[in-house]
């Protein structure tokens, strides 16, 4: 399916992925007791540090994220290679609240934002027919980590210092992932086949430039859309031990659920990767939330233990829908050449309305609000995310222009 060159790209994809965890809410988020414990904070104000650290780091993604474009790629994964390592140990350093936001920022920004940022456009811009398979497949890093880390950091904080474990993963990145990179990319050339592509077909699709695109009325609706499942499931990662209270779950429920979330993840990339490449992602797109709209529906109504499974089987459908067209249907409808400077935008909106979930969460949790209430919220939402979506679906072709 994939030749050699492409395989590597892929796997660097599918390692990149795997180690934005480390940045990911539902890994932060099995840290939120250790760390409010130690500094004797509220939910509310972890969720507040959590946003406004989520935040900043969103705006300097806009600006950082845009020199993919323009920088070697392996130079540029070397640089945030060097970024995450440092964060990790940082985060181990955790004494104050001012050192917690930074952290925070650190994280944020290196693993949730410049990792996946740098494995997405890196797949986006070098496949054209076969790009919902290989994002699908690289994005299987990040579900290999959501079934393996959730149980295991569980586990070892039963018998490790949580901040041990922050220094045992900085000292991992650094020795694992330059020599990673450096075999898979080093002689990666985005600009000759570029350059051939154009060539080889009398009509392409126009490449916007990023003030185009915020131009661009679809734009906001499509994100509306996109940004669902970063607010709500970043709000239920990060809470989960308030919803594991409000439930009267065990404290090994949600960790557990996670395999599930996981699972579905996976297989729902790979189905997901299959109909985009034969559909495109326009006409997937429209069907992204529905699972988040009915897991908002089970929490609302069900309180068993098992729901949980249910729960976050439902986030994790959409979640691997999400992950895919995310990427893809940016470089559909608006082009590759300047898909960096896109994706940079796109990656700091979603990491924007992380922060925003979390905000949000821990405002209403501290104001007095059911699960349920916040979960009916969310529904309100994503129902009229799906409204604006189904209204403008037929108008979401790319423009084509000649040579």
């Amino acid at each position: 399916m994939f030749k050699s060159l492409s395989l590597k790209v892929i796997l660097f994809g599918f390692i990149f992925t795997f180690f934005s965890s480390f940045g990911q809410s539902y890994f932060l988020g099995l840290f939120n007791s250790s760390i409010r414990e130690a500094l004797s904070i509220s939910h509310g104000q972890f969720g507040s540090i959590y946003a406004s650290a989520t935040l900043l780091s969103s705006f300097v993604l806009i600006w950082v994220g845009k020199k993919i474009d323009d920088i070697n790629i392996f130079k540029f994964a070397f640089f945030v290679i060097i970024l995450l390592s440092f964060s990790c140990f940082f985060f181990s350093k955790i004494s104050s609240i001012t050192i917690l936001f930074i952290a925070i920022f650190l994280m944020r920004f290196s693993g949730q934002g410049m990792m996946s940022h740098t494995a997405t456009t890196t797949i986006s811009r070098y496949f054209t027919k076969s790009r919902g398979k290989a994002l699908s497949t690289s994005w299987f890093g990040l579900s290999t980590a959501e079934f393996i880390l959730p149980v295991f950091i569980i586990y070892l904080l039963t018998v490790y210092d949580w901040r041990n474990i922050w220094i045992f993963i900085s000292i991992l990145i650094i020795l694992l992932l330059p020599i990673a990179s450096f075999i898979l990319l080093k002689s990666l050339n985005f600009e000759s086949r570029e350059k051939d592509n154009e060539n080889s077909k009398k009509l392409i699709i126009k490449n916007w430039k990023r003030i185009e695109v915020l131009k661009d009325y679809r734009f906001y609706i499509l994100c509306a859309n996109m940004l669902a499942m970063p607010w709500i499931a970043t709000g239920t990662f990060v809470y989960q031990s308030f919803i594991l209270t409000s439930k009267g779950w065990g404290p090994y429920v949600i960790a557990q659920s996670f395999m599930v979330y996981s699972v579905l993840s996976v297989l729902t990339l790979f189905i997901a990767g299959f109909l985009i490449d034969k559909f495109t992602s326009r006409k997937i797109l429209i069907y992204m939330n529905i699972p988040l709209l009915f897991s908002v529906f089970v929490i609302i109504y069900f309180n068993h233990p098992l729901t949980s499974f249910l729960f976050l089987g439902l986030i994790g459908v959409s979640n691997g829908l999400a992950n895919v067209l995310g990427s893809s249907t940016w470089a559909e409808i608006y082009g590759v050449k300047h898909i960096g400077s896109i994706k940079a935008l796109t990656t700091a909106l979603m990491v924007f309305a992380t922060a925003f979930g979390t905000a949000l969460f821990g405002i209403l949790i501290d104001k007095g609000f059911s699960i349920e209430q916040i979960a009916m919220i969310s529904g309100v939402y994503i129902f009229t995310a799906l409204i604006m979506l189904f209204l403008i679906r037929s108008k979401l072709n790319p423009v084509k222009i000649k040579k």
